[in-house]
This record gives structure tokens, C-alpha cells and sequence, in this order.
């Protein structure tokens, strides 16, 4: 597989491989046609395992390679994941604040953002999109860094099992969208339109994250930690809080540790 992707562009590669992360929310979004119900347990353990696999991934894929590629420059080592966490962080905390979006299995009471007269299921539509933008601007800028082939930039290997993580947690995410708005009464093909949509995002920040890292190489450990901030602060505002919405906290514990653990042998096995 490395070996058919390494001689398609960089772009190309991120295209590709976010492809297959939004068809990992399709197949999730599908299961309003397969399944009658989706319990408060299921969901709390699904979106545990999504916030692990985020996790792991802004650590193992983006932030160790950031900081070893930042070796033997005349700045101290920790400065540019530094900068990049907090930029990436900061510009979700704004995007956050103005985009109008609800987070699941809350009240319209609490919609975030700009004040809207949009529908419910448009505002949970756009939570689950926001989830999606780091994701794949995180894959485009791993694929991006393999391309310029720098001491510590990561291996194609390393960039496909990202990829993998990230379509393995995009299951549950289109699931846990699907359903609510099947709970909040549309009919089950208008579920699975509107959970399906939510992460057509991943491809778009995908391309925009690769091109940006081939086009400025001096921004690629700035990019891969800003990918790394952008995720870190939605596990924490947002799935992580949505996997323990029923007060439960015990199988989104479990399904947050499986997350994680799976993503972390993918990422040193395909390295």
C-alpha cells in the first residue's frame, strides 16, 4: 500500500486517505438503517474511543515529530510545538465561540456560538463538523510532511495508520450524529443524509493542510502541532463531555483508554 501511495503527490495521498475517513462516517451515519436503537452506554463508549484515538494521534503523530524536527535549530526545542499547540488550540476556541453548533444530547437552551434561529438539527450537524476540521487537517499535514522527506518529518507508514485512527473513530462520530437527529424526530434517510454531511469537512481541511505544509516548509512542526492543539481542544471541550452525558462515566473511561492504546500501536507499527 505505501508503496502504490508514495508516487502519487502529497495532495493526492491526503485526498485519498480523508476519503476513506468520511466513508468510515457514512458507514457510522448507516447504522439508523440497520440498527432500532442506539443505547446511552453505546454512544458514551464510542465517543470515549473516538476522544482516545484523538489523543494518542495529537501526541504520537503530531506532536513527538513537531518537536524532533525542531533539533539543532537556534530556538529552544520546545517553542515551535509550543506555539503551534496554542494557535491551533486558540483558533478552535474562536471558531467555537462563533460558529452556531449544539452539542449533543443537550438542550437548544445551550447552543454555542452566534446567536441563530437555525434548527436543531442543523446546530448538531455543525458540532460534529467541527470535530471533523482538525481531523483532516491533521492527516493532510501528516501526509504534506512526508513529502519533504526532513530528519523526523514521519513515514508514509506513519501517515496512513493516522488516517486509520481517524477513520476508526469517525465510525462512532457518525453514529453518535445520526442517531440524535433520528431522536429528534427526522426520518432515518434524512439521518443518515445529514450525519454522512458532517464529515465531508475532512477532505476539504485535508487538501488545505498538505498544501499548506509543501508550499512553506518552515511551518511544518508549527502545522503538525497546531493540528495537535486544534484535536486536544476538542476532545476536551467537547467529546469527551459528550461521552459522559448521562452521568456515566465508567465506558467512556474504557472506550477513551481502548482509543487511545489502538491508535498508539498503530502509529509506532506503520512507523
Amino acid at each position: 500500500m505505501e508503496q502504490s501511495l508514495s508516487g502519487l503527490s502529497p495532495v493526492l495521498q491526503a485526498l485519498l486517505a480523508t476519503l476513506f475517513t468520511y466513508l468510515m462516517t457514512v458507514v457510522g451515519a448507516a447504522s439508523v438503517f440497520l440498527l432500532k436503537s442506539v443505547g446511552q452506554k453505546i454512544l458514551n463508549l464510542m465517543l470515549g474511543f473516538a476522544a482516545g484515538v484523538m489523543v494518542a494521534a495529537s501526541f504520537w503523530s503530531l506532536l513527538a515529530p513537531a518537536i524532533e524536527m525542531s533539533r539543532g535549530k537556534n530556538f529552544p526545542l520546545w517553542l515551535p510545538a509550543t506555539a503551534g499547540f496554542l494557535l491551533g488550540a486558540g483558533s478552535l476556541f474562536v471558531l467555537d465561540k462563533i460558529l452556531p453548533h449544539l452539542h449533543l444530547f443537550l438542550s437548544e437552551q445551550l447552543v454555542e456560538g452566534l446567536r441563530t434561529h437555525w434548527k436543531k438539527t442543523t446546530l448538531l450537524v455543525l458540532a460534529i463538523t467541527l470535530h471533523n476540521i482538525p481531523e483532516g487537517l491533521a492527516v493532510g499535514v501528516a501526509f504534506g510532511a512526508v513529502s519533504l522527506s526532513l530528519p523526523a518529518s514521519g513515514t508514509l507508514g506513519g501517515a496512513i495508520a493516522l488516517a486509520i485512527g481517524i477513520g476508526l473513530q469517525n465510525l462512532p462520530e457518525g453514529l453518535a450524529v445520526s442517531w440524535p437527529l433520528r431522536a429528534a424526530g427526522l426520518s432515518r434517510k434524512r439521518s443518515f443524509f445529514l450525519g454522512q454531511l458532517s464529515g465531508l469537512v475532512e477532505p476539504l481541511a485535508a487538501v488545505l493542510g498538505a498544501l499548506a505544509v509543501t508550499r512553506m516548509i518552515a511551518i511544518l512542526p508549527y502545522a503538525l502541532s497546531f493540528a495537535a492543539g486544534a484535536m486536544i481542544f476538542v476532545v476536551v471541550e467537547e467529546v469527551i463531555p459528550e461521552s459522559q452525558g448521562s452521568g456515566e462515566s465508567d465506558l467512556s473511561t474504557i472506550g477513551l483508554i481502548t482509543g487511545f492504546i489502538l491508535m498508539m500501536i498503530l502509529d509506532v507499527a506503520f512507523s
